[in-house]
């Protein structure tokens, strides 16, 4: 049981140090998300982002870092969209596929330092624009040229903070650091949570509430199965006699996952959807034809319907989108002849490659399906209930970023009880 696998945990000298060092840096992530940048007011801010749908939502995953305008109010944002820049450029520049591939652990090495430079000109990027607009809103007031350099060196400083706590926490073998912190940001808001709905109850709210933990107990229970659901494909390997010896002649699997985008083509499609609305609300102010335009924009993705139907064809096409980048069939065909494999019934080549293909597609139409309802959940559960302050237990990309840290971080836990266990033999 899981208590077993904590007493263990916390008994094992090695493996307790290291879930405190791990702890401790979340801690002094959670104290820097709410160290605010001097000079800044905050009280403005805050309004501002209770109004905005858009800037809401980025607030969730930094867990309230850019309400409050605090040191590391982009989070890991830079950090993460550098890596995901780089992955696809892997598919236009041969020698950075080649550096990533091929070059075994230097070569990663040296993308990830890649993506440790690229962070830089993001952070500074995406911290001045934040800054101009927050001015342009009115939310922000005096900035001089000064206070403007400042603001924009903390930020920097601040992202690159972020991206070395989560490179010392996956470091200690206990999760990974950036997801660490991305869930430790999203659950933040829990409290709060629970606080708001004391503070403001009603016991006619009681059959609402049922059916919302109700609702949620279901719907996480189905992402977790979706999200460790496989197609298993048969592979054989052939005899081969060298010297002496003879290998292969044995049976094993290919895993397939019917979600094998993760949440990647959900942030995806937020960036598309939440975009035209936030572009046409700024120029909204606009007189003239611009102005009208804008104003008829913001109000067509501004509707419930439109939103949820846009939202869930994004998430279907960018699931395929994402899956086709990451996932080769002719290169895992090439790569199990190579090796003397072959899936039984089919023909190495060309054959395997579409067999692949085909089961990759039928696979993929349910994990996409799936991650598009998942998608739109929180809207549709928070309309039939009314209640919309733990919409993260729900669906979207919260609660699949959740489930998918709770998992990971409990598989190599218990990888490192298990090889302490074999180290005793």
């Amino acid at each position: 049981m899981w208590y077993d696998k904590l007493t263990s945990l916390l008994r094992n000298k090695e493996l307790r140090n290291k879930f405190l060092i791990v702890l401790f840096l979340i801690v002094a992530f959670r104290v820097a998300a709410n160290i605010p940048i001097p000079g800044i007011g905050l009280e403005n801010l805050r309004q501002f982002f209770a109004q905005n749908q858009v800037f809401g939502l980025l607030n969730l995953f930094s867990g309230g870092a850019l309400s409050n305008f605090s040191i590391v109010l982009l989070g890991l944002g830079p950090y993460i969209t550098a890596t995901i820049i780089l992955q696809l450029a892997t598919m236009i520049f041969p020698a950075l596929e080649k550096m990533y591939k091929e070059e075994g652990e230097a070569g990663r090495k040296k993308f990830n330092q890649y993506g440790r430079l690229m962070t830089i000109p993001l952070a500074a990027f995406e911290g001045y624009g934040l800054l101009m607009l927050f001015q342009r809103q009115g939310v922000i007031t005096g900035l001089t040229p000064l206070l403007l350099l400042g603001s924009i060196i903390t930020i920097i400083a601040g992202s690159m903070f972020l991206m070395w706590i989560g490179e010392l926490i996956t470091e200690q073998g206990i999760g990974n650091g950036i997801s660490l912190l991305i869930f430790a940001g999203i659950v933040a808001h829990l409290p709060a949570n629970i606080f708001q709905t004391f503070v403001t109850w009603d016991p006619t709210q009681i059959p609402s509430y049922l059916l919302f933990f109700a609702l949620s107990i279901a719907i996480i229970a189905g992402v977790v199965l979706i999200t460790e659901a496989r197609r298993n494909i048969p592979v054989s390997y052939a005899k081969r006699v060298r010297g002496g010896k003879m290998y292969g002649g044995v049976s094993t699997y290919l895993p397939l996952n019917v979600n094998p985008a993760g949440v990647i083509p959900i942030i995806f499609a937020l960036s598309i959807l939440l975009f035209p609305g936030m572009v046409a609300g700024f120029l909204g102010g606009v007189p003239g034809m611009v102005g009208t335009i804008a104003n008829q924009a913001s109000a067509f993705f501004n509707n419930a319907w439109v939103h949820g139907i846009l939202y869930f064809v994004l998430v279907i096409v960018f699931t395929y989108f994402y899956t086709a980048v990451t996932f080769d069939p002719k290169a895992i065909s090439e790569n199990l002849q190579k090796m003397g494999g072959f899936v039984p019934g089919v023909r190495p080549g060309i054959s395997t490659e579409n067999f692949l293909k085909h089961i990759l597609n039928r696979v993929l139409f349910i994990g996409a399906l799936s991650l598009g309802l998942i998608a739109v959940l929180p809207s549709i559960v928070a309309g039939l209930t009314g209640v919309t302050g733990f919409t993260f237990l729900i669906g979207g990309t919260s609660l699949l970023i959740i489930v998918s840290v709770v998992l990971e971080t409990y598989r190599q836990i218990n990888a490192q009880l298990q090889m302490r266990e074999y180290d005793t033999f």
